[in-house]
């Protein structure tokens, strides 16, 4: 099943058929151990929507509310290279091959609501940034108490340039308004994604392909388990949180994303995350 978060209420689909939640809250819908258990019993006390399409169309949103946006980082062996490579001559390279390496992961708060933008929505480039990129990645929808309960797409906008420059800029090449688009909605299930589970990205410029790129999530360095414990070690989330587990997909250096490039990312079950950049 998918959960969507719409301008008139929450959308529940289920085999193809869509089901309208209207007047509910949606940290407290999502910040459920149980959630597919409650959306199966709902759906089978509800008649589908017949134009609840249309609100996909028109009114969805990004699939947050009062959920913060951590981020994973150095998890895939080619992330691992690409940041050894743009860091090298500030002397920050070595950094990103010992935390590859190490027991404790990368993890650093990237988003809240108000910074983040749904699958149709504009994602921002930063205007003293030269160098910039998506990273396309599994995203964790988290209860509270640390439960897995779902997944979805997000697109770790990233400034390159910026970070090349220092490791120490992290915050500021990561954390910006319009720095995060998740979506289209979350599919929840309660078994894992398989390890053949493949996330692919398309970036079109003016009608054409300028960069495509897949891999599959049996290349994460960490399980998301692993992620989820660090995170939550000293961290309490009231409404549960997103985690973005890192990429895997690195476009060459002499790639920058421009204004009106549309950024697709495709994993399937979940769907296709569609952002411009404005």
């Amino acid at each position: 099943m998918k959960l969507y978060k719409t301008s008139e209420g929450i959308i529940i689909e289920k085999e193809r058929a869509l089901y309208l939640l209207e007047g509910r809250d949606w940290d407290r819908f999502v910040n459920d151990d149980d959630l597919r258990a409650k959306m199966t019993g709902l759906t089978e006390r509800m008649d589908p929507v017949p134009d609840a399409v249309r609100l996909l169309e028109d009114g969805l949103q990004a699939p947050i509310q009062s959920q913060e946006v951590w981020a994973s980082g150095v998890t895939y062996y080619n992330s691992k290279l690409a940041r050894e490579a743009e860091s090298r001559d500030a002397g920050g390279g070595q950094f990103y091959a010992r935390v590859y390496q190490a027991e404790r992961p990368e993890l650093f708060f990237k988003a809240t609501r108000h910074r983040t933008v749904g699958s149709g929505g504009k994602v921002a480039i930063r205007e003293d940034s030269t160098w910039d990129v998506p990273e396309p990645e599994l995203t964790l929808a988290i209860t509270s108490s640390g439960k897995i309960i779902g997944y979805t797409i997000g697109n770790d906008m990233s400034s390159r340039s910026i970070e090349g420059d220092n490791p120490l800029y992290l915050p500021q090449a990561k954390s910006y308004d319009g720095c995060a688009g998740i979506g289209p909605g979350i599919y929840v299930t309660d078994e894992p994604l398989s390890g053949e589970t493949v996330i692919r990205m398309n970036i079109i410029r003016s009608g054409k392909t300028v960069f495509e790129g897949s891999v599959p999530l049996d290349q994460m360095k960490r399980t998301v388990e692993e992620l989820v414990s660090w995170l939550y070690r000293a961290c309490s989330f009231p409404h549960g949180c997103l985690l973005m587990t890192g990429t895997g997909i690195v476009p060459p250096a002499d790639f920058t994303l421009q204004s009106d490039d549309e950024i697709q990312i495709t994993i399937d079950p979940i769907g296709t995350l569609v952002n411009s950049v404005g």
